[in-house]
């Protein structure tokens, strides 16, 4: 919770100040002593509170102060709330790993259909962009609300070497620059800004799918740092399993860069590819500090069930974002009812009792 006009909380002084006045007129009231014959008028005269009958609305008028006092800070509260207006940037990793035969009948295979099932189950309103990543990282589709154009896009997707998870973030991020004003592209400076976990965050969120570890380009500790500061949460995926598995893409999943070197996914076909049990750690220490250091999470799946899994209930927390609200109005609610409450209770113990009961006390 935070406060807009923090100063406000001056006002609480009025506490100590009512308890130190309360003090001074009991000392005096104690100085001034009656001398009265009959004990018994003296019982009569006197109301019959119990001791906790008198502090207690004492009590809750101070605490009712203390809440008012607090609602002129104009305190503000991070709560998570829906957004109409999100935007998924889909990172996925072609690097020759996802080629591994571990997960059947490839990584590739299964990562491509659970993206295409998350694509279809989206609100037609939700709109979502297509990042893949080997050796460099390339928008493929900007943020759209077509989802025909992201189907075939996906199926355009091809293995090529290396693993560049650092440019898969930057990359987003300027996909989302793209469209909101607010998020600050990857090549503007931002000075001294610190990385954001804890306050309001942008509708937009990248997800990132990767089986391996981060080969070339950008540490992601730095990239998460960029979407830190700008706002941008940043949700990984850890896929596959660490047994060693047969290395087999078709045709149509291998680029030729796989075998030359170097390259960006989506290029010309090479003819499959087979070959000898290959096993690829992943990082999960690195895309848990991503997904820490911007807000999100990180998750792991093993088999194509765990990664629909992952990826069904992802909207769930992506389309919620923390934003600070003003909770002034329920202070204000708490106070005055604590301060009614005490009064009322104040009054109701203090009437004077009624004859009859004067008469039983004095016969007692």
């Amino acid at each position: 919770m935070s406060l807009s006009w923090p100063w406000a909380l001056l006002a609480l002084l009025i506490v100590p100040l009512i308890l130190a006045v309360r003090w001074w007129m009991n000392r005096r009231r104690k100085r001034s002593a009656v001398v009265v014959s009959s004990v018994a008028l003296i019982r009569a005269a006197i109301p019959g509170r119990s001791a906790w009958r008198r502090r207690i609305p004492v009590w809750l008028f101070l605490a009712g102060l203390i809440a008012l006092a607090g609602a002129m800070a104009r305190p503000q509260a991070s709560i998570a709330v829906p957004s109409n207006s999100t935007s998924i940037l889909l990172a996925i990793d072609v690097s020759g790993s996802m080629c591994s035969t571990d997960v059947e009948p490839n990584r590739l295979t299964v990562a491509t259909e659970a993206a295409r099932k998350f694509i279809k189950d989206q609100s037609d309103g939700t709109q979502i962009g297509l990042v893949a990543f080997s050796g460099i990282a390339g928008l493929l589709v900007p943020p759209t609300t077509d989802k025909d154009a992201l189907l075939d896009a996906i199926d355009t997707l091809k293995t090529a070497r290396g693993t560049a998870i650092g440019q898969a973030i930057l990359t987003s991020i300027d996909a989302i620059a793209e469209h909101n004003p607010n998020v600050a592209a990857t090549g503007v400076d931002l000075g001294d800004a610190a990385p954001n976990t804890l306050g309001d965050y942008q509708p937009d969120t990248i997800v990132v799918l990767t089986d391996g570890s981060n080969t070339t380009g950008v540490d992601p500790a730095t990239a998460a740092e960029q979407a830190a500061a700008r706002k941008v949460r940043v949700f990984t995926i850890g896929f596959g399993t660490t047994t060693p598995a047969p290395m087999v893409c078709s045709a149509s999943q291998v680029s030729g860069d796989e075998f030359t070197g170097g390259g960006f996914p989506g290029g010309g076909g090479f003819g499959g590819r087979g070959g000898g049990g290959r096993n690829q750690q992943i990082d999960e220490d690195a895309l848990q500090n991503v997904a820490d250091t911007t807000g999100g999470r990180y998750f792991r799946a093993e088999d194509a069930d765990q990664l629909s899994d992952v990826l069904g209930d992802l909207p769930k927390e992506i389309g919620l974002h923390k934003q600070n609200v003003e909770i002034t109005a329920w202070f204000v609610l708490a106070g005055a009812l604590l301060v009614l409450t005490g009064v009322f209770l104040s009054m109701w113990w203090s009437q004077p009792r009624t004859l009859a009961q004067r008469a039983r006390t004095s016969a007692k």
